[in-house]
């Protein structure tokens, strides 16, 4: 079967996950995301209102397109990653954040996936991590991969929470797979957690006070309301996904993805007296470099 195949070899190369969708997107994406650019809760991410129309149509990124073949890659951090939220003098860095930049990794083997599909199905193939206009989400819950919480992250009953996502497009026609429930039930943990409230408790984010959008997104200073709640954040936040009770059944670390010794608890004091060259050496090859040192 094809598809049993293409799984096979998605787990082989790494992924953790892998599920098969319609590669058109819902009638209710468009209307979640025009209703969320509308009141503005985009902020600084004029990316998000310039790729809405082709965000909700995922064929429109290439009219050939049948299916969506998404990946998930386990990046679960072995510590409580919020351990370093708790201790004043040191530095506390999200946990994807800590290792090798995703998109440089998950990238190499989406190549690899593509190729080997070319070579054994004739298949077309094109490539997104998320800096492609993809709404990669909702078309993991649609590929059966897991479901949006209320802090709107995907969570899985096989693979818990830290997950990144990754998707090929193929024009094989593939017969999707069952898209998965949602098993929040009542547990409001992630909104009970998160500093700021920046959750609504119905799978709302207003990323204008979350921590995550300040401290990696945006470019203004952050609002003076919000500053005593940053703490010692410096990148990220993870409150709300920590708090997620479905974590603790998430897929073993990605060798790729476990964090370096130099980025777990960084003194406060050691950073702020980088200069440029000293900031580009620890944080080469991380996510935490694209955002400058400034």
């Amino acid at each position: 079967m094809v598809k049993a195949e293409i799984r096979a070899q998605a787990l082989r190369l790494g992924f953790c996950d892998v599920g098969f969708a319609p590669v058109d997107g819902e009638p209710r994406w468009a209307e979640d995301l025009f209703g969320f650019l509308a009141e503005g809760r985009q902020g600084e991410m004029n990316w998000l209102a310039d790729t809405a129309d082709r965000r909700v149509r995922p064929r429109a990124l290439w009219p050939q397109a049948r299916t969506a073949i998404v990946l998930a890659t386990s990046h679960a951090p072995p510590d409580d990653p919020q351990t370093a939220t708790r201790l004043p003098d040191r530095g506390a860095i999200c946990a994807y954040a800590r290792s090798r930049d995703y998109h440089d990794v998950i990238k190499k083997r989406l190549k690899v996936l593509a190729r080997w599909l070319t070579e054994r199905f004739g298949a077309e193939v094109r490539a997104c991590v998320d800096t492609a206009p993809v709404m990669e989400k909702p078309l993991a819950q649609q590929a059966g991969l897991g479901w949006q919480g209320r802090h709107t992250l995907l969570v899985s009953k096989r693979n818990g929470g830290w997950m990144f996502l990754s998707e090929l497009l193929t024009d094989l026609d593939l017969p999707p797979d069952l898209p998965e429930s949602n098993h929040c039930g009542s547990c409001r943990a992630c909104v009970e957690a998160c500093p700021t409230g920046a959750l609504d408790g119905e799978g709302r984010i207003d990323p204008r006070l979350c921590l995550s959008y300040h401290t990696i997104e945006a470019k203004a200073p952050m609002p003076e309301a919000l500053r005593p709640r940053m703490g010692n954040r410096i990148y990220g936040c993870d409150a709300c996904q920590a708090a997620c009770p479905w974590v603790r059944f998430s897929a073993p670390s990605d060798p790729d993805f476990l964090p370096r010794i130099e980025t777990m608890v960084p003194r406060l004091g050691d950073l702020a007296q980088l200069d440029e060259a000293g900031f580009r050496t620890l944080f080469v090859g991380t996510p935490v470099k694209r955002v400058g040192r400034d």
